[in-house]
């Protein structure tokens, strides 16, 4: 007997036999995927919450972050506005900063993300965001990219 099915072993048994027959097999297979699907899916969730993206600070050392970036801010009206200075010789991109507004106490009360596109080597880029009132505020790197620095950059955007 020749397979009809050769990269599929578990198809080529259903290989001409009736319609019905089949039919029959593979709602076996649609239900047994579907099981596994279901339970894969509830395991998951049972898991608790799945944290997102690592922060910079997990995968470096502040020490590391202090050496290479430095943070000056101010509030504006409703904005924190300020630059991001890059002492290191390479580029960072896809950079995300976190805008803390801190209460009396010193203690979080509501955060805030931006991004920053590009910061070149040696050099500063902008930031602003619209901010909630608080008392005061902290900036920091959440995450950032190494690239390699290139003159057509513009074009991978």
């Amino acid at each position: 007997m020749r397979r009809r099915y050769p990269n599929f072993p578990f198809l080529s048994c259903l290989a001409g036999r009736p319609i019905a027959c089949h039919t029959e097999d593979m709602r076996y297979l649609m239900k047994t995927a579907f099981l596994v699907l279901g339970t894969t899916i509830a395991l998951l969730a049972g898991a608790g919450q799945i944290n997102g993206p690592v922060r910079a600070a997990e995968l470096y050392a502040p020490e590391t972050l202090d050496r290479y970036f430095k943070l000056e801010w101010s509030r504006d009206g409703r904005n924190v506005n300020g630059y991001v200075y890059n002492t290191g010789n390479r580029r960072a991109a896809h950079m995300i900063l976190l805008v803390e507004g801190l209460d009396g106490s010193g203690q979080p009360v509501n955060k805030t993300t931006t991004w920053v596109r590009d910061v070149p080597p040696n050099n500063r880029a902008f930031f602003g965001v619209a901010v909630p009132t608080a008392a005061a505020y902290r900036v920091s790197v959440q995450s950032f990219d190494w690239v390699e620095d290139r003159l057509d950059r513009r074009k991978a955007w």
